[in-house]
């Protein structure tokens, strides 16, 4: 499992026409001997190279698999790196806002006191990042008596042992003085489905992280985008078999940039990797081209990320939260209702980058496609939306959190500060409208008029967006500490 959190440095440009951008520049490199690589090789980038040199090309998902997840190099996996704060390469909603945290734990107390509250309750949470989210609702679950006296555990789905670290220091206060039980998984499939246990899950910024497919529509069928390496001019040219597979079928070049020299934002830089497109469709391609039927009225050409591990994961999160007692879940991310082909992107010093530069030293993320999501939970659970971050929290009460906040304020700067960071987070030209919340309740047959504030979709989504616009245009962002 991978460790995925919020990327708020930019606004919408980074979910459109960055990712293309940064697929133009791939495309559009010589891959001949007077390319020009980056100086240093990162330890990730030589086991990429010598992997595609030993066995052929690789999948996007075995690329972002490595560089975020090798045991002892990949981004996550290496305490070098801060990953997370001012001191790391992006920051996340709750380290934003406390106000982020405590409304997710309202909407999860809702869900489990609808049922009745009798039964005991386990919190998960998938990829905690530094235990901030986890702490926010657990303060904000012990608010309410008939709920927080049923919650006896909590399990924290983490691979990352530096990261593991960070989150057992902020959260061991829960599991000392208050008595809950902390308990820590490499994956959802670790997490009990007790009798009689109600669950409450969260997962924020995770599903941006898993490994996606690169897959192409062609008139033979699906065929994988894959990813080789540029050839050395100064090593001898060897063909192996695997070579004539991919070599006569290169990846045709989406249309670059008029002059992507003048987009300052982001460097141009040179890399050792380029795409490529399978000659032929493979048992994965075919098998991700299939796996919903909104794939299969694209056109000739078409590109799209496709995620076997969201797929799988939110299989699995919806099984979880329909045993036992049932549950409830929260899903939150970047994404669309839909599938994209362009979205791949890196950030590093809070800044977007190039995802093919210095690899397992930077961010990589994907938008969600959360209709598949929704798809993967057909006869397990409920899903309710998604709708846009800005207005799940102006549904939930934000107005009227950030009021009592700047209320019980220290001084006028601090007051400022409260409101200016809750901005952030319902900013009608960023996260709060690229952020999407999808709701998810145990159990089939629901509706999403059943569970506030998930309510006629996206037509109310679209009315509180018009109403509140100008609500948000009043402030800029700040960060809180």
């Amino acid at each position: 499992m991978f460790l995925a959190r919020s990327r708020v440095h930019a606004t919408l440009v980074k979910h459109s026409n960055v990712g293309r951008t940064l697929l133009s520049r791939l495309h559009a490199r010589p891959a001949h001997a007077g390319s020009t690589p980056a100086a240093s090789v990162t330890p990730v980038e030589k086991i990429l190279l010598d992997t595609i040199k030993a066995n052929g090309p690789v999948s996007f998902a075995t690329y972002m698999q490595l560089c975020l997840s090798h045991p002892t190099e990949g981004y996550y996996m290496n305490p070098a790196n801060s990953v997370i704060g001012a001191l790391g390469d992006f920051i996340t909603s709750p380290e934003i806002s406390q106000v982020f945290g405590e409304l997710l734990g309202i909407w999860l107390s809702l869900q489990y006191r609808s049922t009745g509250a009798k039964h005991d309750v386990q919190l998960v949470e998938l990829g905690p990042g530094r235990g901030t989210l986890m702490d926010d609702i657990l303060r904000t679950l012990s608010q309410f008596p008939h709920t927080w006296g049923s919650v006896k555990h909590a399990h924290l789905v983490e691979s990352s042992p530096a990261l593991r670290a960070v989150q057992e220091k902020k959260l061991q206060a829960w599991d000392g003085e208050h008595g809950l039980k902390l308990h820590w998984h490499d994956s959802i499939d670790d997490v009990p489905e007790a009798d009689g246990v109600y669950t409450m899950l969260v997962a924020h910024e995770f599903f941006d992280a898993l490994p996606f497919h690169l897959i192409e529509k062609t008139h033979q069928g699906w065929k994988e985008v894959l990813i080789t390496s540029i050839p050395d001019p100064a090593a001898k040219t060897v063909l192996r078999p695997s070579d004539v597979l991919f070599a006569s079928q290169p990846s045709p070049s989406p249309t670059p940039l008029s002059n992507p020299s003048h987009d300052r934002s982001l460097p141009i830089t040179q890399t050792r990797f380029r795409p490529v497109l399978a000659a032929e469709p493979s048992p994965v391609s075919s098998l991700l081209g299939a796996s919903s039927p909104r794939f299969s009225s694209l056109p000739i050409g078409a590109r799209i990320e496709v995620s076997a591990a969201s797929f799988q994961t939110s299989r699995k999160l919806g099984t979880l939260i329909s045993r036992g007692a049932g549950g409830s879940a929260l899903i939150i991310d970047y994404g669309k209702d839909h599938a994209v082909g362009n979205s791949f992107r890196a950030f590093k010093a809070h800044a977007l980058a190039d995802p093919f530069d210095a690899p397992g030293q930077a961010d990589l993320t994907a938008n969600v496609d959360f209709a598949y999501l929704v798809e993967a939970l057909a006869g397990t659970a409920t899903a309710h939306g998604p709708l846009s971050q800005r207005s799940f929290l102006l549904q939930m009460g934000i107005g009227a959190r950030i009021a009592a906040l700047k209320r019980a304020a220290a001084s006028p700067d601090r007051a400022r500060a409260v409101e200016k960071a809750a901005a952030r987070l319902v900013d009608v030209m960023g996260m709060g409208r690229e952020y999407k919340v999808l709701g998810v309740t145990g159990g089939v047959g629901g509706s999403a008029e059943e569970k506030w504030p998930f309510i006629a979709g996206e037509v109310q989504d679209a009315i509180q967006t018009n109403v509140k616009e100008s609500q948000a245009a009043r402030c800029s962002g700040s960060d809180l500490t």
